[in-house]
């Protein structure tokens, strides 16, 4: 099942834009056009606060941050979650996500021989109260479920004015500056994790709390989970606890079949998610 933040599926290979930072365009310079070649198609609008912020292309965040010395990773263990939705909640006071969106969710499974049933009532915010189904249900998990942070992703490629972008640490982001609304990274998310910001009109996703993970702390969400289910760490770090698990444990991907390289990684993942 797809995620809270739904839409169309543009499935297309993708890199960062070439070359230097591209020349800054004007909201009127882009909108014209942009708007014209989005016609038709279907925009989510919802959207972020978006505390964070995030890096300009090309730019450091901090000068004490040395980017080039970090790779991260996201890994999430379904058999631990019990679907609290603590880590929807403190990404929506971290990030000052508005209500009825989500940079991160939870979604329950309940699977049994003649049928399945998959919801996610308030992104798991407020966890999950008992439901009826029309079949027996012989298992049921719950699955959190953000941004991928794709090597290979989509939405960078279809950005027409460079907006979308992959720090060199391995995070996708959104240069606020430059985004122009058209939604088209939106559509082109084959994971459903971004939205349109109503306030402010531009591209809203995680960010794997850029501006905590930068200064040595965690995600929100990573932080507040009481199970461990979350879990971040840096490739680059041969100790670190996530890049061993990658290297020697079953780890799964979503939707590998679409070939984006997605950098959030699952234990135990149920082949009725894949």
């Amino acid at each position: 099942m797809a995620g809270r933040n739904d839409a169309l599926r543009v499935i297309q290979d993708c890199q960062a834009p070439a070359g230097g930072e591209p020349a800054a365009p004007t909201r009127r310079e882009f909108l014209g056009d942009a708007l014209k070649l989005a016609s038709g198609a279907v925009v989510f609008l919802a959207g972020s606060a978006g505390a964070a912020g995030g890096a300009q292309p090309g730019k450091q965040p901090d000068e004490a941050y040395n980017w080039d010395d970090h790779l991260y990773a996201y890994l999430i263990d379904t058999t631990k979650c019990i679907g609290c939705g603590s880590c929807v909640r403190a990404c929506k006071v971290e990030n000052g996500v508005p209500d009825g969106f989500y940079r991160t969710w939870v979604e329950r499974y309940l699977i049994g021989m003649e049928g399945s049933y998959v919801d996610s009532p308030n992104g798991g915010m407020d966890g999950f109260t008992p439901v009826q189904v029309g079949f027996v249900a012989n298992k049921s998990f719950f699955v959190p479920k953000m941004c991928n942070h794709c090597k290979a992703t989509p939405c960078i490629q279809v950005c027409p004015v460079g907006a979308s972008y992959r720090t060199k640490d391995g995070v996708v982001m959104v240069d606020d500056t430059r985004c122009i609304g058209c939604g088209y990274c939106v559509q082109a998310c084959p994971y459903g994790s971004r939205f349109i910001n109503p306030a402010t009109h531009t591209a809203s996703k995680c960010t794997w709390c850029y501006h905590r993970i930068t200064k040595g702390l965690k995600p929100a969400c990573v932080t507040v989970c009481p199970t461990a289910t979350r879990q971040f760490g840096d490739m680059k770090r041969e100790d670190d606890p996530v890049r061993k698990a990658i290297e020697h444990e079953r780890v799964e991907i979503m939707q590998p079949h679409l070939l984006t390289e997605p950098q959030c990684y699952y234990l135990h993942l149920d082949k009725e998610v894949r």
